[in-house]
């Protein structure tokens, strides 16, 4: 029982490792980002509504398929992470509607995008 009771406490602490939120926004600039070098592999949708049964209209992913051919053939987009975005593209957090992040993608011409992400996919630094 001892045994039993040692492996899920180290399962459940290595569940909480992989778990971790890569993506951030920067209290003072309010700038949504993903580091290069993420630690965990991860896949963060941007929804047209704060809803996740709505279209998906960009996607940050470590796995190559989503990415290279844009599998949810989001209109913004998809991204290894922020770094591989447009010169002059942008996202910028706008506040919280539910569990929801209302974002705004602004594009290097200045086009503005608004979409919604999940609050559990990034933390607030």
């Amino acid at each position: 029982m001892k045994t039993m009771l040692t492996i899920l406490l180290m399962l459940g602490s290595l569940y909480g490792v992989n778990a971790q939120t890569t993506a951030r926004v920067d209290r003072k600039t309010k700038e949504f980002f993903i580091p290069a070098n993420p630690k965990a592999e991860f896949r963060i949708y941007g929804y047209q509504y704060p809803n996740i049964t709505t279209r998906k209209v960009i996607c940050f992913s470590t796995y190559n398929y989503d990415v290279s051919d844009n599998l949810c053939k989001c209109q913004l987009g998809s991204y290894f992470n922020t770094g591989f975005m447009k010169e002059g593209d942008r996202i910028v957090y706008l506040g919280m509607v539910g569990p929801f992040a209302k974002m705004n993608f602004i594009s290097g011409n200045g086009k503005k995008t608004i979409f919604y992400l999940q609050k559990s996919s990034f933390t607030m630094k």
